[in-house]
């Protein structure tokens, strides 16, 4: 179910944790898994994002109407800055993984956020995280 950089770990699926970009846009996009994974962590432990998702759920909007339909959204989620010790650890993992593993800056900070405060990760896309030692990683559907 759950992966971290040093092998597969099970875990409880109401784990605290940080939810990707992947996940919400499926959301938006009205996939059921998506919805229902959204909304029972809204109701058991709230919705957790970086504000790197925030900002990518913005440069997805292509027009006025989506871009309320997000900041609406948003207003329900907790959304995590980018503290220095974040940023100094997502230039690390960039280091580390970028060459061998073609890890991008978006990644790397929510990767970081999650590692900062010791959370799972909640994402699709588990290949772009998988390697990165000592971060939880559940993929929910």
């Amino acid at each position: 179910m759950g992966e971290t950089g040093t092998g597969a770990v099970e875990r409880a699926p109401d784990a605290a944790g940080i939810i990707d970009t992947d996940i919400l846009v499926d959301a938006h996009r009205r996939v059921d898994a998506a919805q229902r994974f959204l909304e029972e962590r809204r109701v058991t432990m709230g919705l957790t994002i970086s504000i790197v998702s925030a900002m990518e759920l913005v440069i997805g909007c292509q027009n006025a109407q989506a871009l309320a339909t997000i900041r609406e959204f948003l207003q329900h989620c907790r959304t995590m800055p980018i503290t220095t010790t974040i940023s100094q650890r997502a230039y690390g993992l960039i280091e580390s993984f970028f060459l061998s593993h073609g890890l991008l800056i978006p990644d790397s900070l929510i990767a970081a956020t999650a590692l900062e405060y010791d959370w799972t990760l909640y994402t699709k896309n588990v290949r772009h995280f998988r390697m990165i030692p000592g971060l939880r990683v559940i993929r929910p559907y």
